[in-house]
């Protein structure tokens, strides 16, 4: 597995993962993001002629405003690899996410503090 950011073509992919998680996000981000190095994809080593989308994430600017790996990929560190990918480009990320993926942003070192709304967490990691 690898990460990369997605190309113009790999939008509907990119959207299949973000959609299976339930993630709801306009399909002009993903598409702006893949255009200005912001929507990374974890893509399967297994075959390089038919690379298979495994998670997404989309950054806009540096907040991060989705990501999502396939249900049958989780906790094999895919997640992590993007979060890290983003980092690798951008000072300083953002998230804004629910007590229930608090766990996975802790794990990657984020700065956390509650936002307004029960139960939602924002998140800062350098």
């Amino acid at each position: 597995m690898h990460v990369r950011t997605a190309t113009a073509d790999e939008v509907p992919a990119v959207m299949n993962v973000l959609d299976g998680a339930v993630l709801s996000i306009a399909v002009e981000t993903v598409r702006a993001g893949a255009e200005d190095d912001g929507t990374l994809v974890a893509v399967s080593d297994d075959d390089p002629a038919a690379e298979r989308v495994l998670g997404a994430l989309v950054l806009d600017d540096t907040h991060i405003e989705a990501v999502a790996v396939r249900r049958r990929r989780r906790g094999q560190g895919i997640g992590t690899a993007l979060v890290e990918a983003a980092l690798d480009r951008r000072d300083c990320v953002t998230a804004e996410f629910d007590a229930d993926v608090r766990p996975f942003y802790e794990a990657l070192g984020f700065t956390i503090e509650p936002l307004g709304e029960p139960d939602r967490f924002r998140g800062e990691r350098a």
